[in-house]
């Protein structure tokens, strides 16, 4: 009887330990797929006050990624809009999203024309549009000063 519980103590060990490193592995597989990357998103904020019928410096959106664009005006015709943009690295953009609150509406498009209406930020006066086909600018088409700012996040 004394050799039988021996043997089963000295099997059961190493079982044990086999056993023990098993459930190791499978834990690290596990915690290891389970993790998640979480990248903090890039954003450029710019101001800008222009003159009546002004336009602010060309702005250049990250390419072939998507770019979430808000602009608001904070002086005079007060607003916000924005749209999520995707420029092109052939040249480009295409965006949809909803312009300013006074006769807010859902803008889209897909162009590459300077001048082109991307979204209006302050009323039907203030709105952000292509400068170039790869760039965008705030466009004042009022007849008096406005300022505000535009941020991109990418």
């Amino acid at each position: 009887m004394k050799a039988i519980k021996m043997r089963m103590q000295k099997f059961s060990r190493p079982g044990v330990i086999l056993m023990a490193t098993v459930v190791a592995i499978i834990t690290s597989m596990v915690a290891a797929n389970a993790t998640q990357t979480i990248i903090a998103p890039n954003a450029v904020f710019i101001s800008y006050n222009l003159a009546a019928n002004g336009n602010s410096a060309p702005i250049t959106p990250a390419t072939n990624r998507s770019v979430l664009v808000m602009g608001c005006c904070t002086t005079g015709v007060q607003g916000v809009g924005q749209v999520s943009l995707l420029h092109n690295s052939l040249g480009g953009m295409t965006w949809v999203g909803l312009n300013s609150f006074s006769g807010a509406s859902i803008t889209s498009g897909n162009n590459n024309t300077a001048g082109t209406h991307i979204v209006y930020i302050a009323g039907n006066g203030v709105d952000i549009q292509l400068a170039s086909a790869n760039t965008i600018l705030v466009h004042n088409a009022y007849g008096g000063p406005v300022a505000g700012n535009v941020t991109l996040v990418w």
